[in-house]
């Protein structure tokens, strides 16, 4: 994979510079400075959160976990990288930079983190990208919007280097995948199956690019279930894992749902929801109103749940009444790439500005036309949630609703599959079961 990476980045790194080019000219600045960030230290204590690096020190170079480094970029010069690589026997010191990416920076190791300032220009004429935690007391990040809407618009852009690196994650999120579905059919607990997840990623959960969630039976209805219980049920009826892996940097974010012996009825419901999602998943092409197939996906979950008895009502009329957005409360999905729920979703342009959300769908996250490169994913649901349920309970519909065929489904929870696709100027690319297939 080296090898590839190698003879992808230039491009990529030339295609950064010239992105930056542009937004330091529109902001009047000479300069960009990017820290790569320090641990932030708990509460009372002295020990430190785990490390988590400044997505656009990443976005130049693979170095995750190199605090106190800074990256410098002058228009016309060549990239500069202080990296910090401090004496001390407390810790294991990060080793100096090697691979296929140092000789495109001019690398100077210092000692201290305080021996950074020397190495930096006049930050009065830069564009410094971070938050509060820069690494020195008395260097504050500016964030010029007029910098920031720059890069965060082409951000969505992925070149060929950076969709290579998503590649690999996916590759390593569903060999996870694969790993938790038989610690799954072998009646492991939650905890067992993300163990063997972590195990068969190799990475630690610090290390991925958001908290997975591994939720048996009723917990599928949770959302954002991050609890694993300790103990296994005595009847695993259904799996949901929402899981996913690191590159370099760059994430994977993948969803799959799993029935139990005995769950026929379930996994034909599962069977229905695949087919939809891989219907949207086609549509992921140049020009599609990501907003629009969002809706979309709301009209044909409801003729799946009007299949499958649920409602009596057409679909129409399900998405109107907000009935469609009880069983599916979420968006069909947001752009990916650095970060899982990545930048300037909303953007109208490179100057900034706001795309806004649909009336009625306040969870969606990217409301941009898709274009050729951008990666989103795609990940529709319906959910047996008993908050939600209850609040149709009283509206002028609900004799619309077959509520014991509902509530015969709670058990389960919920149904969520997710795929990391990428826009192309033809076919798309679906980065999650291209990855599946390798197994």
């Amino acid at each position: 994979m080296n090898d590839a990476l190698a003879a992808l980045y230039p491009q990529h790194l030339a295609t950064l510079r010239e992105r930056t080019d542009t937004a330091l000219a529109r902001g009047g600045f000479e300069h960009l400075v990017v820290p790569a960030g320090r641990p932030i230290t708990k509460f009372l204590d002295d020990q430190d959160y785990p490390f988590i690096v400044n997505p656009h020190f990443k976005h130049w170079l693979p170095l995750v976990d190199a605090p106190g480094s800074w990256l410098v970029y002058t228009p016309g010069e060549k990239p500069k990288l202080v990296f910090l690589q401090p004496r001390d026997y407390w810790h294991v010191v990060p080793e100096a930079p090697t691979g296929y990416w140092v000789d495109h920076f001019d690398i100077v190791v210092v000692r201290k983190a305080a021996d950074a300032i020397a190495e930096l220009p006049g930050l009065a004429r830069s564009a410094v990208i971070g938050d509060q935690h820069c690494g020195l007391e008395d260097i504050v990040a500016n964030n010029p919007p007029e910098v920031i809407d720059h890069l965060h618009y082409h951000r969505a852009f992925k070149t060929p280097y950076e969709l290579e690196l998503m590649r690999e994650a996916s590759r390593r999120g569903t060999r996870g995948h694969r790993a938790a579905e038989r610690a799954f059919r072998e009646g492991a607990s939650e905890l067992g199956i993300h163990q063997a997840y972590l195990a068969a990623v190799g990475q630690l959960d610090a290390e991925l690019p958001y908290a997975s969630i591994v939720g048996l039976n009723e917990h599928g209805a949770v959302l954002h279930y991050t609890n694993f219980d300790r103990s296994a049920p005595a009847d695993s009826r259904s799996f949901l894992i929402d899981a996913g892996a690191s590159a370099s940097g760059y994430a994977s974010d993948i969803t799959r749902t799993y029935a139990g012996k005995d769950a026929g009825e379930f996994q034909a419901l599962i069977d229905s929801v695949d087919a939809a999602e891989q219907s949207f998943v086609a549509r992921v092409r140049a020009g599609q109103s990501y907003p629009e197939l969002h809706v979309h996906a709301h009209h044909v979950l409801a003729d799946v749940l009007r299949e499958h008895g649920f409602i009596r009502m057409s679909a129409e009329s399900a998405v109107e009444s907000g009935v469609s957005s009880a069983f599916f409360p979420h968006g069909l999905g947001h752009g990916i790439g650095m970060q899982v729920h990545d930048v300037g979703g909303f953007q109208a342009a490179e100057t900034g500005g706001t795309i806004a959300k649909p009336e009625g769908h306040p969870y969606l996250r990217l409301t941009r036309k898709l274009e050729a490169g951008m990666v989103v994913t795609i990940e529709p649901g319906i959910y047996f949630i008993d908050m939600l349920l209850a609040e149709l309970k009283d509206k002028p519909f609900s004799g619309d609703i077959d509520w014991a065929r509902v509530d015969a489904f709670r058990k389960y929870g919920g149904i969520r599959i997710e795929d990391d696709v990428v826009c192309t100027a033809s076919e798309p690319e679906n980065l999650t079961r291209d990855a599946f297939a390798l197994l």
